[in-house]
């Protein structure tokens, strides 16, 4: 099954013309954590209701 949540993360990202490294910065979190989080290698829920907060976008079903 693919990711939905990083690819939604990747695109809006994208069309903010933003950085990962610039959202890992807002969030306080390292760019590695941020990464792990995006590709679904870890849980960090917490973390990923930031980001969706940050880059108003909807939670992937």
């Amino acid at each position: 099954m693919k990711n939905e949540f990083g690819m939604k993360v990747r695109a809006t990202l994208f069309a903010k013309n933003m950085h990962q490294k610039e959202l890992a910065s807002l969030l306080g979190i390292s760019n590695a954590y941020l990464s792990d989080i995006i590709r679904d290698k870890r849980n960090g829920k917490k973390i990923r209701e930031r980001i969706i907060k940050i880059l108003d976008i909807k939670e992937a079903s």
